[in-house]
């Protein structure tokens, strides 16, 4: 009887002190969540962040769990789910040639005509890349199978099937392709055939109906954040405008994984696609691979960024959902939170390209204001010429830089893309030049 109490006694200490241990790292790793968060929050300036993490069939929540945000182009791993369901139902299969289902669709590789497949849209090997100038996304009006007519034609950047280039392009014509096949809208078919299955009730193919629970948008600028909407094109949503919540992406994350219950043949084309991406070590459908088997993808909109990334193996999920066009530390926040979860050190905090363009031209700005001061107080010409010569130089080297490196117009980069204070540093550095050839202009006149 003794030896059976010491027994006893034993096993409820073990057990108390594994409890008091799970219950200690759950609250250190909750911890290193929320600080984490907030770390983003005051780096960015972003209002708005929920994340979702997924332990196997458990589920945490920070932030706002009901809240819709636009997903971006996580939205991309939905259209090609939705073409693996067409290729399952013997619709297409992966070498199908998009002008079989376009009819009059074309592409050009060196003046040369050229067929594009189904799986080169899917694996981003088409051709096409993400440069908006040389292949325009559709106009607010513009249908998908409008836009598709738009982009027809054009000349591929390398011959189809040869070489991996990111582009929303390829989800965009497997929305069209979808609409082709089924008869029935994108939207349609997203809704009956992809989301009701798969019990994501709050995942929007458009902006949902229900504006109350919408995470607004927002924008950079002078090291705040204002809230920031534009219009969604048909033409644009199968690469990267869905709307969701941080618990249905948490669903999302348990249907990938493995945990949620859905139906067989759903979970035959998830473990498909799982299997391929690790194989092939590429893109494909939707998903990239990281290292240590890791699968994932990012979004960004031009008022919000997104991030998703789960592990099969580890039963381990997190995703991130901000109202702030930060991706590069969105994906940052996501990967230190993932890694965080699996007993590794969090990192710091990654700063984004236009939190960084935020920070440079806000001070543009304050110097360009005081550059105003300098033609009123300074009467020697060779320092106005070379103040005026200088500005030249920034503006012109701002406008030819800006659409190399982003593969935008200028336009879309200030007007739409870019922090206000872009904006607003290059057009108080263009009233400078201005004033200042005013002043020369003057000081000659007097002269004479």
């Amino acid at each position: 009887m003794r030896k059976i109490s010491i027994i006893i006694f034993l096993i409820l200490t073990i057990s108390l002190s594994v409890n008091g241990f799970i219950t200690a790292f759950s609250a250190d790793r909750e911890a290193v969540i929320t600080d984490s968060i907030a770390e983003f929050c005051a780096g960015t300036k972003c209002s708005e962040v929920s994340v979702a993490v997924v332990w196997g069939d458990k589920t945490e929540i920070y932030g706002n769990a009901e809240g819709l945000y636009q997903i971006g182009s996580m939205t991309k791993a939905f259209t090609g789910l939705a073409i693996l369901k067409m290729k399952s139902d013997g619709l297409l299969s992966e070498n199908d040639k998009v002008s079989e289902f376009l009819p009059g669709f074309t592409a050009c590789f060196e003046n040369e005509f050229c067929e594009i497949t189904i799986g080169q849209l899917l694996t981003q090997t088409s051709g096409y890349t993400n440069n908006e100038k040389e292949y325009p996304g559709a106009a607010e009006d513009m249908s998908l199978m409008e836009w598709a007519d738009s982009i027809s034609g054009k000349e591929l950047w390398k011959r189809p099937g040869s070489e991996y280039a990111y582009s929303n392009v390829n989800y965009n014509l497997l929305g069209a392709v979808i609409e082709r096949v089924s008869g029935r809208s994108y939207e349609e078919y997203m809704v009956t055939e992809i989301l009701i299955p798969l019990g994501l009730m709050n995942t929007f193919v458009k902006m949902p109906d229900d504006h109350e629970r919408i995470i607004h948008g927002s924008r950079l600028g002078y090291r705040h954040s204002f809230e920031y909407e534009i219009p969604v094109a048909p033409g644009r949503i199968p690469a990267g405008y869905f709307y969701s919540s941080a618990a249905d992406m948490a669903r999302w994350i348990q249907i990938w994984i493995g945990t949620a219950d859905i139906p067989e043949d759903y979970k035959l084309l998830v473990n498909a696609v799982k299997k391929i991406v690790i194989a092939q070590e590429e893109y494909y459908s939707g998903w990239e691979l990281f290292e240590h088997g890791i699968i994932g993808h990012s979004g960004g909109t031009p008022n919000y960024s997104s991030r998703l990334v789960f592990s099969d193996r580890e039963q381990i999920g997190v995703c991130v959902l901000a109202n702030l066009n930060v991706s590069a530390s969105t994906d940052g926040l996501c990967n230190g939170i993932f890694s965080s979860c699996t007993g590794e050190p969090v990192g710091k905090l990654q700063t984004d390209i236009w939190t960084v363009f935020d920070l440079i031209f806000t001070a543009v700005t304050g110097i360009g204001f005081l550059l105003l001061i300098l033609p009123f107080r300074s009467k020697r010409r060779g320092i106005l010429v070379a103040a005026e010569i200088l500005l030249i130089i920034v503006l012109a080297s701002i406008c030819a830089v800006m659409p190399f490196v982003f593969g935008a117009g200028l336009g879309a980069i200030l007007f739409v893309w870019a922090p206000y204070s872009l904006l607003g540093g290059i057009s108080i550095l263009a009233v400078d030049l201005c004033v200042i050839a005013i002043r020369l202009g003057i000081m000659r006149k007097n002269e004479n």
